[in-house]
């Protein structure tokens, strides 16, 4: 419960061929046994996930993938897993077996990092082996390359010496300082003393006895700018107005309830959502607010993509599955063809889709989130997010997002 969450942890995943020792160095990281080691090939299936805590990094998730180079049909499987995990990825490290040496297998990983402007290091593992080959052809420029352009000497360590090591994770440790950007959630739009209203329903579908994690983010980042979040159900906004010995700075609300809330809130006090929140914090607010336009050009048989990043027990009004789509089908008048995905499986042929509707995110690394919504960008689809669709179709997009300026601009156009 009070753990850092996955999605705001750092993701680093290890890449490379069968039996290069990328469970090995993964153990020799951790001072773990994470992932099962043996000498038979192909004995990571599946991606491994773990949360921990990496000095000198933080909150992290180690991932260990299959052998790129599996083969047979369920290698080909092992193989598409582990192009998934690049989309979660915030760090990528190659392991090459310093025995063997670079070859198809690692060029091909290396052109993936470089496509998808991925961080990465090359490490040369089992470098107390004999003999060591070096890497062949021009390929020696590219060993140590990361998205910033920087070239470095072939980097070796040993999995089951612990040579190398301690450096290893000092130089991810740089490599993700220089990725660092400091993003907020709404603490840049709150002073010092500033009261901010929190609209929570509580409802089936609410978890039980805890709030979901976009209002705990905001509900800290509130208190980080010393503001003061004052936190009420949708049943006492109206109260909360009352009680309260100064106006609010800002009412943030719950998408579902959105329609409701902006009706008791007075026209002065800035309004907007956690959904909203989450696709700026995401980084994808003015693509989101671009493409929800699409609802209003909506015709009978289009196909919608609904996506949620998290997967849950589908309650009776579940917001994606039935409490959307009746919106959409109510503002359009017409009656698309609904297509729901969730957890990490997203499309990537979205051939048909006419529009993707994406939940906050708030589960999701912001790198894959940028992932899902530059595949739509690459196929022309239009990608939004619920608390926007759910502004727009309210009518109440344009004070949704007036507190951000830069992204409000665009609804004049």
């Amino acid at each position: 419960m009070n753990t850092t969450p996955a999605s705001e942890r750092v993701h680093i995943a290890f890449f490379g061929r069968r039996n290069a020792g990328k469970s090995s160095l993964i153990n020799a990281m951790t001072g773990q046994e994470l992932s099962v080691v043996s000498e038979v090939k192909g004995t990571t299936t599946d991606p491994v996930y773990k949360t921990m805590e990496l000095l000198p990094i933080g909150p992290v998730v180690m991932i260990d993938t299959p052998g790129y180079d599996d083969e047979g049909d369920l290698g080909e499987l092992r193989v598409k897993k582990t192009r998934q995990v690049l989309n979660r990825t915030d760090c990528g490290i190659l392991v090459v077996d310093a025995t063997v040496g670079m070859g198809e297998c690692e060029r091909v990983l290396v052109a993936l990092f470089e496509e998808r402007n991925l961080p990465y290091l090359v490490v040369w593992n089992k470098a107390d082996a004999e003999p060591v080959r070096k890497a062949d052809g021009n390929q020696s420029e590219r060993e140590e390359k990361n998205v910033s352009g920087e070239v470095r000497a072939p980097f070796f360590v040993s999995a089951k010496t612990g040579a190398g090591i301690h450096e290893l994770k000092e130089r991810i440790g740089v490599l993700l300082h220089r990725e660092e950007e400091k993003r907020s959630l709404i603490a840049d739009k709150i002073t010092p003393g500033d009261v901010a209203v929190l609209v929570v329903p509580i409802d089936e579908a609410a978890p039980k006895g805890r709030l979901i994690l976009p209002q705990q983010q905001t509900i800290r980042d509130i208190l980080d700018a010393e503001g003061m979040p004052f936190v009420v159900k949708d049943t006492g906004l109206q109260e909360a107005f009352s009680v309260l010995s100064k106006k609010p700075a800002m009412v943030i609300t719950d998408s579902q309830v959105f329609g409701k809330v902006a009706k008791q809130v007075p026209a002065d006090v800035p309004l907007t959502s956690f959904s909203i929140l989450m696709a700026r914090y995401k980084g994808f607010l003015s693509a989101a607010v671009e493409g929800v336009r699409t609802l209003e050009t909506l015709r009978d048989g289009d196909k919608v993509l609904i996506s949620e990043g998290c997967t849950h027990h589908r309650q009776c009004g579940d917001i994606g599955t039935v409490k959307l789509p009746a919106m959409i089908r109510k503002f359009t008048g017409t009656e698309p063809e609904f297509v729901f995905t969730s957890g990490k499986d997203f499309p990537e042929d979205l051939t048909g889709i006419r529009l993707v509707i994406h939940c906050g995110g708030c589960m999701l690394t912001e790198r894959e989130l940028s992932y899902r919504k530059k595949t739509a960008e690459d196929e022309g689809v239009p990608f939004t997010n619920y608390g926007i669709a759910m502004a727009f179709m309210n009518g109440i997009l344009a004070r949704s997002v007036a507190i951000f300026p830069e992204v409000a601009n665009l609804l004049r156009r």
